[in-house]
């Protein structure tokens, strides 16, 4: 039976896209959109900063000197976190309808400034029974621990447990262990993944 439904946060609560931040820093920098890019975001420093390996000042101080980047250091994080754009509200409608019959939980590789300045401002955010977060744990899907830490927090089996996800690597890594993991892709499919493991929505 299932007792809890943990959600993903980007692009399933909350819409959210990279380049709407890299538009505007570019525009700062003397350096090209692909170096840029590359640098952020292929080269591993975002994923430090999720992992919680390296500070939001750090992060900063990085990037605007290797991208020559002529921005204040609150102009810098006001970009960053403006590419969380859009609550996707068909899914905090959900989560406040699961909420009256099963635990409803938040896993999210997500860095300490998305964390501050969004996630945890959300009217919803009071909603969710446990929170398990990259950049506190050290720890980033598919890691099974992370997964498992969130199961520890909520005192359930794998199997009394659903995950979304709209990373199907990341949703496939939660069904290894044993929960019930569905690949996010619209509100229409996930309601239908739902009914089928007999969830009252």
């Amino acid at each position: 039976m299932i007792k809890a439904i943990i959600f993903d946060y980007g692009n399933v609560i909350h819409k959210w896209d990279n380049y709407i931040f890299l538009d505007k820093i570019v525009k700062k920098s003397n350096k090209s959109y692909e170096y840029i890019d590359n640098f952020i975001f292929s080269s591993g420093l975002q994923d430090k900063f999720e992992l919680g390996e390296i500070s939001e000042i750090d992060f900063f101080r990085i990037i605007k000197e290797q991208c020559n980047l002529s921005i204040t250091r609150k102009e810098f994080f006001k970009e960053y976190t403006d590419r969380l754009f859009e609550k996707i509200s068909s899914t905090t409608v959900l989560i406040k309808k699961l909420k009256k019959d099963y635990k409803v939980a938040l896993l999210s590789n997500t860095t300490k400034v998305d964390f501050d300045y969004i996630i945890k401002k959300l009217r919803e955010f009071s909603l969710f029974d446990s929170v398990t977060l990259s950049f506190e744990l050290g720890l980033a899907k598919p890691d099974k621990r992370i997964y498992l830490d969130a199961l520890k927090k909520l005192n359930i089996k794998p199997d009394e447990c659903i995950y979304i996800d709209d990373i199907k690597e990341y949703s496939d890594a939660a069904s290894k262990l044993g929960i019930h993991g569905i690949y996010y892709t619209s509100y229409e499919n996930l309601i239908k993944e739902l009914k089928k493991l007999n969830v009252k929505v």
